[in-house]
């Protein structure tokens, strides 16, 4: 079934609105039915009360045994109190006889004719007090409230007077009532409806939507939206699953990223292994044979080998270098180090190899002491690729300077300086400059660099100008 929730919340919607209807409806009708009844009771009481203040002046008058006489005054007297009264009434007197002022259907009837309960009301009439009874209704044949009203002479309740009528007014008119209500009902339970079907398709409309967005999420339409934008909790749910949206686009993109360094990596590690195995495998294999021979080419041959298996073991060394640190789970040692002293370190180890160009490598410090806490000997590394790269670059003759102002470290050469359109891409993996300088280069130094300044929180920036050297900063 479609929209399962949708008519979840209407069927609950109408069930709560139906026993709503069924209890207020209970209790109206119930309050209604009683306030009518009284009313009927307040105006009867009122009538009987009125009728028998007139009969005990008449007895007064007259006497009470005049109550019998069939005279035509006395008969058309008692006969205008009935037309007053606008209903059946009955008089008791002393000897419990009744005289029926308007007979039913001219029938009469004796004491021992009424109900159980007339005593009750008789009697409590006697008592001078007025009183109610609904008993006379199996004796009409007709639904039937009575009341009884003491009749008084000289202060003493000689007579009772019993003013009854059909209760057909009460029940036309809660039967009126029940009406009313119904329609009302069935009109507010049908608005009802209609309203809940609107109110629930803006409830679900939003679900819907995220729906779809969930479901081309898991098909790997990462660029999906919702669309919602409401200020409830549906709204929080939705702008969580954009949110979800964006992290999962962001990382398909970082895990497509991811793999493409991955395969660049992979060809750019098989395409520097394949140079220095293929040339070692080679000349072992013409010494192998017996192709050279010559004890001059011999030794070169060897030369050369040992120059291939140094660049591949610098290589596996680099390689092994870089994974440690982009491991965050290498563990450095960091301890309280005086940069002054690693800057001191580093310049001696690459001034004898400056020494074969006839480099000068200077020092500029405005300081002795410039303590941080880093791994001495990885900051040693950071330091000497850069100046190694210096020397490296620099024409001979030329000179160095690793300068310490404030709080940045620089080392400046006057080389042949880097392109502008390589600078962004210096630092990662494999990527050289093509130069002649650069020739027995692994690609890997200046990305170990980098990793060792990100580990120290180390900002490294780059500036460069063709045939007039380079600027490598590191601000601590």
């Amino acid at each position: 079934m479609k929209n399962k929730i949708a008519v979840k919340l209407m069927l609950y919607f109408f069930m709560i609105l139906l026993l709503f209807s069924v209890i207020i409806s209970s209790v109206f009708m119930t309050l209604f039915r009683n306030h009518t009844v009284e009313v009927y009771k307040n105006d009867m009481e009122k009538r009987a009360v009125a009728i028998s203040e007139t009969l005990s002046n008449y007895i007064s008058t007259s006497g009470y045994e005049g109550m019998g006489n069939r005279q035509a005054g006395q008969a058309m007297y008692l006969r205008f109190l009935g037309d007053i009264a606008m209903t059946d009434v009955w008089i008791v007197d002393e000897d419990l006889n009744l005289i029926a002022l308007k007979p039913i259907n001219n029938t009469q009837y004796n004491y021992a004719d009424l109900p159980d309960d007339a005593g009750i009301v008789v009697a409590e009439a006697f008592k001078g007090k007025n009183t109610f009874s609904e008993g006379f209704s199996d004796l009409l044949n007709t639904p039937t409230l009575t009341v009884g009203a003491p009749i008084k002479s000289g202060g003493e309740v000689v007579g009772v007077l019993l003013l009854h009528s059909p209760v057909e007014g009460m029940t036309n008119a809660t039967a009126q009532g029940y009406g009313i209500l119904s329609i009302s009902i069935i009109a507010a339970l049908l608005l009802s409806i209609l309203l809940a079907a609107v109110f629930t398709a803006s409830f679900t409309r939003p679900l819907k939507k995220m729906k779809t967005s969930a479901i081309e999420l898991a098909e790997g339409n990462y660029s999906a939206k919702t669309g919602v934008i409401q200020n409830d909790e549906i709204g929080e749910l939705a702008a969580i699953i954009d949110v979800l949206s964006d992290r999962l686009d962001k990382a398909s993109h970082e895990s497509e990223k991811l793999e493409n360094l991955r395969r660049d990596f992979v060809a750019n590690i098989s395409h520097e292994l394949r140079t220095p195995i293929t040339v070692i495998r080679g000349s072992l294999e013409a010494l192998n044979d017996g192709i050279v021979t010559e004890p001059e080419q011999v030794k070169n041959y060897y030369s050369q080998m040992l120059s291939e298996s140094r660049l591949l073991q610098n290589l596996v060394s680099d390689l092994l270098d870089l994974s440690r640190l982009q491991n965050l789970d290498f563990k450095m040692e960091m301890r309280e180090v005086n940069l002054r002293d690693i800057i001191g370190d580093v310049v001696r180890s690459a001034q004898t190899m400056a020494d074969s160009k006839q480099i000068t490598i200077s020092q500029e410090t405005d300081t002795q002491v410039f303590a941080i806490h880093g791994d001495y000997s990885r900051l040693r590394q950071m330091i000497f690729i850069i100046l190694d790269n210096a020397v490296k670059f620099s024409p001979a003759g030329e000179s160095v300077t690793v300068s310490l102002k404030g709080r940045t470290l620089s080392v400046i050469d006057h080389g042949t300086g880097i392109p502008e359109k390589d600078i962004p891409y210096i630092f990662d993996r494999f990527y050289k400059v093509r130069s002649e300088n650069n020739k027995n280069g692994t690609g890997l130094g200046l990305a170990i660099a980098k990793q060792i300044a990100l580990r120290h929180n180390i900002k490294i920036s780059v500036s460069s100008e063709i045939d007039k050297g380079s600027i490598f900063s590191f601000e601590f």
